[in-house]
This record gives C-alpha cells, sequence and structure tokens, in this order.
C-alpha cells in the first residue's frame, strides 16, 4: 500500500539535487517495496536522456503524477512492486537496453543509470534497510 505524501514532503524530495533524488528513490523503493511509472494501459512513458532510451521512475505515485503533467496527458501512475522490478524489469529492461531515469523533476535533471547499477544500489540498500526492520 502506497504511503502518504503530502505536498510539502513531495516538494522537499523533488527539490533534491538529483545525486540525493538518487539516494532519497533507493530508500524509499526498498522502504515501500514500490516503484512508480507513468503507464496507459502497456504503453508506458519512455523519453531519452543522455542520449539513451530511459524509463522514468518515482518512489512514489504523486510524484510520477506531479512530473507528468500536460506532456503525458492520459498516463497514469503505475506502481511495479520491488520484488518483479528486480526479477523481470530490469533484466528486460538490460535486454532492450534501456537505461532508468530516476526522478526526473521541473529541472528535468534526474541520474540515469543502467538496469545493472540501479540493481545493485537496491539490492545493496535491502541489505542496509531490511534487517533493521526485523
Amino acid at each position: 500500500m502506497t504511503y502518504s505524501l503530502d505536498s510539502t514532503q513531495l516538494r522537499k524530495a523533488m527539490s533534491l539535487p538529483a545525486d540525493e533524488r538518487y539516494d532519497y528513490f533507493v530508500k524509499q523503493a526498498v522502504t515501500h517495496n514500490e516503484i512508480w511509472s507513468l503507464a496507459q494501459g502497456d504503453d508506458w512513458v519512455a523519453l531519452r536522456a543522455e542520449d539513451e532510451e530511459c524509463l522514468p521512475v518515482w518512489p512514489h505515485p504523486d510524484m510520477a503524477a506531479a512530473w507528468a503533467g500536460d506532456d503525458w496527458a492520459g498516463y497514469s501512475p503505475a506502481v511495479i512492486h520491488l520484488d518483479v522490478w528486480l526479477e523481470r524489469w530490469l533484466p528486460g529492461m538490460t535486454d532492450d537496453e534501456t537505461s532508468v531515469a530516476i526522478m526526473p523533476g521541473d529541472d528535468d535533471e534526474s541520474v540515469v543509470v543502467s538496469p545493472g547499477e540501479l540493481q545493485q544500489s537496491l539490492v545493496a540498500a535491502m541489505l542496509e534497510i531490511k534487517p533493521k526492520k526485523g
């Protein structure tokens, strides 16, 4: 279930520098077991960043919806559970040579990483965060 996020928290997270948004994304994705992007049916938003095809992702649906604006009208936030992301999405994105744009914001800045790099970050965070919850 998606956690609650007020407008102040949303603005604060989205105003972080891109590298800090990356760290925030990893922590939130692991803590809440959710990754969000934008989809319209089976069609997912794809964009070009740093000359690479990218899937933009956020840790919360409100962040994805705020970014979508008028440019992606008709697309809605869609959840990808972390286990599915790790088991299916990242290998598929590697095969498709699709990168991941982490939390693009109004400044059009985001960290763009390969699926393998993101997987390493998520697994490292899982090892750090998950044992503390037990």
